[in-house]
């Protein structure tokens, strides 16, 4: 008989304590191993403005944040909103906008309401995964605990013990605006994320109206407001929202 046979054959099989602790010592592997993949770093700001909404976003159940493309504002939001849903301090996580993308509505888009909303999410979708793991976004997306709700079917619900980002706020109508924060229930936490200058409505903006009001009635509503000077995406991105800005030059006489 070989000699590695005998070896096999002569070893003690494990005790049930013995298999407990072995069973105990792999759970516990795979648990830090977890923890450690799921750990990240305290969201920093990259900048003063973004530091002024974070803070605003830590004291406040409600925030208005304003400003160009690439300053971070939805990047922020979302990976904030991921941080409350993994240490339990919210529930569930709202991501909704006005359906005004430049001139087309969901319905040229085929599936249902929802699924015709997924593509305008991806950004505030990309950093929860990013944040959160894919696997524990997809969990949470099937049991509803993050949820798409689009405007068409914002009407009549509320919502409670939630992180609830309006994006794209600007293409709001005051009608819509106003729907919006009437569903806001206790313990909720509102980002209202837009920007006034790139309205794509044929009227009076909800966006405006709502900073109109906060004004005329000194609600404890902070507005963070980002400037071309806060853009942190790249050095393309601030150079073209500049040259987009910048005032066209005069003609020579």
């Amino acid at each position: 008989m070989p000699k590695h046979a005998s070896k096999r054959s002569a070893r003690k099989p494990r005790t049930e304590s013995e298999e407990t602790v072995v069973s105990f010592k792999a759970h516990k592997f795979e648990r830090d191993k977890f923890e450690r993949e799921r750990t990240k770093p305290p969201l920093a700001p990259l900048n003063r403005k973004q530091a002024e909404y974070i803070h605003a976003l830590r004291h406040n159940p409600q925030v208005l944040v304003m400003g160009p493309a690439g300053t971070g504002k939805t990047w922020i939001a979302a990976t904030y909103a991921a941080d409350l849903y993994r240490k339990g301090a919210i529930s569930k996580i709202i991501l909704t906008r006005p359906n005004v993308p430049c001139g087309r509505t969901l319905g040229f888009f085929p599936g249902t309401l929802e699924e015709k909303f997924q593509p305008w999410a991806a950004p505030i979708v990309e950093a929860l995964q990013e944040r959160l793991g894919k696997g524990v976004y997809d969990i949470a997306f099937k049991r509803g605990d993050i949820e798409m709700a689009p405007f068409e079917v914002a009407r009549g619900r509320s919502w409670k013990n939630a992180f609830v980002l309006l994006d794209e706020a600007q293409n709001t109508t005051v009608g819509e605006i106003k729907m919006f924060l009437t569903r806001i229930g206790e313990g909720c936490l509102t980002v209202i994320n837009g920007d006034v200058g790139q309205s794509d409505l044929g009227e009076a903006s909800g966006l405006s109206k709502m900073i109109d009001l906060i004004g005329l009635h000194g609600l404890p509503v902070p507005i963070v407001e980002f400037t071309l000077d806060d853009i942190v995406r790249s050095d393309l991105c601030a150079m073209w929202a500049r040259a987009f800005e910048a005032p066209a030059p005069l003609a020579a006489e």
